[in-house]
């Protein structure tokens, strides 16, 4: 997939502030600090894209980004065929938050998740670096508990040496199997050197062109 632009549309408090466009939404999460803005970054060669801080637990809302729309003043104007949104939803397992403000995200992430008729599919970023976290490993279970389409996204590939990066992400499959029959899509990435970029974008790619596809036949 080639992306011609990338663009912010609009940043969301509840679910029923996203946008009604009825366009494909690809959605990224993952702990704090997992590399998450870096990735957006990355994937859609904007490197001021999704904002990317020193301090975790910056995303507060559901960010939409636009993908592939055109140059238009008019926003409606921007939509076209092909188009799709990147959206960026809050980090979880941050600490630091009150108990209110953890809460209030939670629910806002699994609303998200839950009741958005659009998300096509959600890509869990999991650090490399790191054995596999309970926490990931929880929510990565609540999602298949939900039935929740997804897919895994291996983050800073690039901070190991080709034989421990093999090794980490063979612990969190061999971990993964044994509660899971299948094993979902999964990806390995660097922000930095762009590994995986290609890989991930052409699966979106596929995606869409069997969405469009479905939607030939049904007319």
């Amino acid at each position: 997939m080639i992306i011609r632009n990338a663009e912010y549309f609009i940043s969301s408090e509840k679910v029923s502030q996203c946008p009604d466009k009825g366009l494909p939404e690809y959605a990224f999460i993952g702990r704090s600090n997992v590399g998450k803005s870096s990735l957006i970054n990355m994937l859609t060669g904007n490197g001021k894209l999704a904002k990317t801080s020193a301090t975790p637990g910056k995303t507060m809302l559901i960010n939409h980004f636009l993908i592939n729309g055109r140059s238009d003043r008019d926003m409606e104007k921007r939509i076209q065929q092909g188009s799709w949104f990147l959206v960026d939803l809050p980090g979880y397992g941050y600490a630091k938050r009150s108990k209110k403000a953890q809460d209030n995200l939670e629910h806002m992430i699994s609303s998200y998740i839950l009741e958005r008729m659009d998300m096509t599919l959600l890509f869990v970023l999991v650090d490399s670096r790191h054995d596999p976290q309970k926490i990931d490993l929880e929510f990565i279970q609540w999602l298949g508990e939900n039935g929740v389409p997804f897919s895994i996204v291996f983050t800073k590939a690039d901070k190991l040496s080709k034989g421990k990066l093999s090794g980490n992400v063979q612990k969190y499959i061999n971990r993964l199997m044994d509660d899971w029959e299948e094993i979902p899509p999964y990806f390995i990435t660097s922000s930095e050197t762009r590994q995986g970029r290609d890989e991930l974008l052409n699966y979106i790619q596929e995606i869409n062109q069997s969405l469009l596809e479905q939607g030939d036949t049904k007319e």
